[in-house]
């Protein structure tokens, strides 16, 4: 995986959030650094992606992402809003190629062997697995895993409190990315207090997982 996204592996948790306003991003980038979660993957779902993107970008203390990336020109406008990295749901060789070009790391969604060979034939070790559950979740992973053993995972996509556990045991994956200490509701309610208790919640979770 790409050094600058060591602060994903670091925390093996990535919050993937839905801002519906930007007067939101702020309270949210400092709510997830107080809960000790200090990452982010904005989706590009809204109207107000690009300008949170460059709100949370504000604090030095995130490492902020774009999510939902689905052409190069998305990839030019989270770049330049301040985004560090970019994420597809699928695999798009448009998208790939422009954040390489823009000199950011790219995740690109893939389920299926032919979208990871894809994937390292534009030059990439890491991968977003998503939609992971539907797409066989664990089990599809440790297989997937066989023979590509130079690719590491993001699975997204039915990720939770309940299954974190059997995601992160297997060595392949670099981390998962989850929205349950985001909700949409509260985020857009300004809710902070509610987001860091659950930032750090997961955060404890992860690493009760790690050390049983």
């Amino acid at each position: 995986m790409d050094a600058r996204l060591s602060p994903i592996v670091t925390h093996s948790l990535v919050p993937v959030v839905v801002i519906d306003d930007a007067d939101s991003a702020l309270g949210l980038a400092e709510a997830l650094v107080a809960g000790g979660l200090p990452v982010a993957e904005v989706t590009f779902r809204t109207a107000a992606a690009a300008e949170a993107i460059a709100r949370m970008a504000t604090n030095p203390d995130i490492l902020v992402g774009a999510g939902t990336v689905r052409t190069a020109e998305q990839v030019d406008q989270a770049v330049d809003a301040g985004a560090k990295y970019i994420v597809s749901a699928g695999l798009s060789a448009a998208v790939v190629r422009r954040a390489q070009d823009r000199g950011v790391p790219v995740l690109p969604g893939t389920v299926t062997a032919t979208e990871i060979l894809a994937a390292t034939e534009l030059g990439l070790d890491t991968v977003k697995f998503f939609p992971a559950e539907t797409s066989g979740g664990v089990a599809a992973i440790k297989a997937l895993a066989a023979p590509f053993p130079d690719i590491t995972f993001v699975p997204t996509g039915g990720v939770g409190p309940k299954n974190l556990a059997d995601y992160l045991a297997v060595p392949a994956i670099a981390a998962c990315g989850g929205s349950w200490m985001c909700p949409r509701d509260a985020v857009k309610a300004g809710d902070f207090a509610t987001i860091e208790r659950l930032t750090r919640e997961a955060v404890e979770l992860v690493r009760s997982t790690k050390e049983a």
